[in-house]
């Protein structure tokens, strides 16, 4: 070792040499670097972006856990993988991963790829930015703020404020803990000795984050009152009332409403309009989780199921979605233009928020959120829109709606199938009855039968590869297959297809 760094040192006019480190130079081999970028992009050109609508190929390439441990080498060692064993590593990658941007993936509320995200992400993920002052992130925040004043406009506002975040559930707990801070602007510094107990409502069919934001808010999930539903897995506000009124009885502070519009499962809309009116009467925090249907809002067809969303104080979007942003991006909304969310979050840390920059430091945003490094989210939802326009995102809503309805009356003509309910938006509830099962009398025996069809066609789509599709019980309701369209690859050829697939998947059942 002494040898070679004498040898580097005789080499390196006036080297530097501290704690045995050599200071001239950079460390890295850029050249070797450009080349690893170079052709690791041409393998994603390939194996990734040019296989995105290919439906000859596999979703996924199934392997257990302890096989594919073994195929991907997952030990890091003390000496560096040579170039080609890297490149190997990402074909791997590549290969043994679900690709979400196939045309018969349709196992979450996301799916499909948009080249112009993926253009933005590649740009971002390079340039490797913070978004939290302007010096930082220039571009970045101008693009958030346009973003979002777009996105209030659509809600209906005339103004407001808002910040992109990971997650819905992300945004779910900022709407939470601001609603909270509202209502008892003292926690910000006193914390929750000596409030009451807050109450938060909403519905049986919300996003499970409801409870885990009042968990770790410490607000309790004991607190967290949910509400009846209709068989459609919307709200009843008559129920809302009564939950309210119960919790003053009880000598509890209600502060918050959360409606969901989209639900996770089955889709549904609340009846914003109506909770609005409970909300305003009793002096509550108003907040819609439209993670999943937000994107209706964009369509001037289907917009009618966010009807009132206007009337809310905050609003979760995820662009992610339906709109293809790519994960993550997420959006909390805020009808206040006070400043509320800063003042709510913010901890005016003087080494980035300096209040004597010469320029304007009102564009230092970064203060609005409980994260310091921050992703510039919006920028992809940007570029998106940017290409396609708001006519190309209107048309990418309504093609999904219409092939989930295409797919509504194939199920209704095919012996064996049945709807759960009529949907009314892109989540398409069903059972596939087998052969075995379609004589039987309905009963217990029936139910319980049926309630393991679902788990069995799952496993063998997925060791096939053909497609994947997701499968749940649900509010007493046996294990039922829940079909989602979104990507704008998917055709009508790839719902007779995922029809198809179940029938020759279960003909042995």
């Amino acid at each position: 070792v002494g040898i070679c760094k004498q040898e580097m040192l005789q080499k390196k006019k006036n080297a530097v040499l501290v704690d045995g480190v050599i200071l001239n130079g950079p460390i890295m081999d850029s050249k070797a670097g450009e080349k690893f970028v170079e052709e690791a992009c041409k393998i994603i050109m390939e194996e990734v972006i040019q296989k995105a609508d290919d439906v000859t190929e596999k979703v996924c390439e199934w392997r257990a856990p302890e096989t594919l441990k073994q195929i991907l080498d997952l030990e890091m060692r003390d000496t560096g993988e040579s170039h080609q064993k890297l490149l190997q590593l990402c074909r791997d990658v590549i290969q043994y991963s679900v690709k979400t941007n196939h045309p018969r993936f349709f196992n979450q509320l996301y799916a499909g790829i948009d080249y112009y995200s993926l253009v933005a992400r590649f740009i971002t993920e390079a340039l490797n930015p913070s978004v939290y002052t302007y010096e930082v992130s220039p571009v970045f925040l101008l693009v958030e703020e346009a973003v979002i004043k777009k996105m209030i406009e659509f809600i209906g506002w005339e103004e407001g404020d808002g910040i992109f975040n990971p997650g819905g559930s992300v945004s779910n707990m900022y709407a939470m803990n601001l609603a909270r801070y509202k209502c008892c602007p003292e926690i910000k510094e006193k914390g929750l000795s000596g409030l009451p107990r807050l109450v938060l409502f909403t519905s049986e069919e919300c996003h499970y984050s409801m409870k885990k934001a009042a968990s770790f808010l410490g607000i309790g999930t004991e607190n967290v009152y949910f509400v009846k539903t209709d068989e459609r897995g919307k709200m009843i506000p008559e129920e809302l009332e009564k939950q309210v009124q119960r919790a003053r009885k009880e000598g509890s502070a209600p502060f918050l409403v959360c409606a969901t519009a989209g639900t996770t499962v089955l889709g549904a809309f609340d009846p914003l309009d109506k909770i609005a009116d409970i909300c305003e009467k009793h002096g509550l925090w108003f907040h819609v989780d439209a993670s999943w249907g937000g994107s209706a809002l964009i369509s001037r067809k289907h917009c009618r199921l966010l009807h009132g969303i206007h009337r809310a104080d905050s609003v979760a979007w995820n662009p992610h979605k339906m709109l293809l942003a790519g994960i993550q991006c997420c959006a909390l909304l805020v009808k206040d233009n006070s400043g509320l969310l800063k003042k709510c979050y913010s901890a005016n840390a003087t080494y980035l928020f300096q209040q004597d920059k010469f320029y304007d430091v009102s564009y230092d945003t970064g203060d609005k959120s409980i994260q310091c490094s921050r992703r510039p989210d919006a920028f992809k939802f940007w570029l998106t829109w940017k290409a396609l326009g708001t006519t190309g995102l209107e048309e990418r809503v309504n093609r999904a709606l219409a092939l989930a309805r295409y797919l509504v009356e194939e199920i209704k003509k095919r012996e064996g199938f049945q709807l759960l309910l009529e949907p009314e938006y892109a989540n398409v509830c069903f059972w596939y009855i087998p052969p075995s099962l379609r004589k039987m009398e309905d009963g217990p025996e029936f139910w319980q039968k049926l309630h393991q069809v679902a788990p069995i066609i799952k496993e063998r789509m997925m060791k096939k590869g053909s497609m994947m599709l997701g499968y749940q019980p649900h509010q007493g309701k046996v294990n039922f297959f829940r079909q989602v369209v979104i990507s704008p690859q998917v055709s009508r050829e790839d719902m007779d297809f995922l029809l198809d697939e179940i029938e020759l998947l279960a003909k042995d059942l």
